[in-house]
């Protein structure tokens, strides 16, 4: 139970910090206060969590081929099948997390596996790792992480 926790709020801080680097993808944007957020955002992220324990092996057995041929990069397509999945489960729910395109799928998936693997080896023992946010309000946010296991 603890490694499960452990492992959402991973994703949740994951999926947050992808969402300040990823222009096309939007979590808990609306003008909730910061506590309806911060459930948003968990909620988001344990439903990521569901959804890749459930379709994940699925869905990564069944690209095999794919991901052969392109010497793993078709891993990014399936993380991308994920995360719409996602947001098609999140958007009846009422929990407001949505993806402009496919494309952002595919960056979102990316930038979230480089988080939650730098988070991941801070708080799951295996290693530590360093992550820095920089931005303003009007530029970009640009993301730095370096981990050392």
């Amino acid at each position: 139970m603890k490694n499960f926790l452990i492992k959402t709020g991973v994703n949740a801080v994951a999926l947050w910090v992808a969402t300040l680097v990823v222009a096309g993808v939007h979590l808990a944007d609306d003008k909730a206060q910061w506590t309806s957020k911060v459930v948003t955002i968990l909620l988001v992220a344990l439903i990521f969590g569901l959804v890749n324990a459930i379709l994940g092996p699925i869905a990564r057995f069944l690209s095999f081929p794919a991901r052969v041929i392109t010497l793993g990069l078709f891993t990014f397509v399936v993380n991308a099948f994920l995360l719409q999945v996602t947001e098609w489960i999140s958007e009846p729910l009422g929990l407001s997390f949505t993806i402009d395109k496919f494309f952002w799928d595919a960056v979102f998936a990316a930038v979230v596996a480089v988080s939650a693997t730098a988070f991941g080896a801070r708080f799951g023992g295996r290693g530590t790792a360093t992550v820095t946010v920089a931005g303003t309000l009007s530029a970009q946010p640009s993301l730095t992480i370096s981990c050392r296991t």
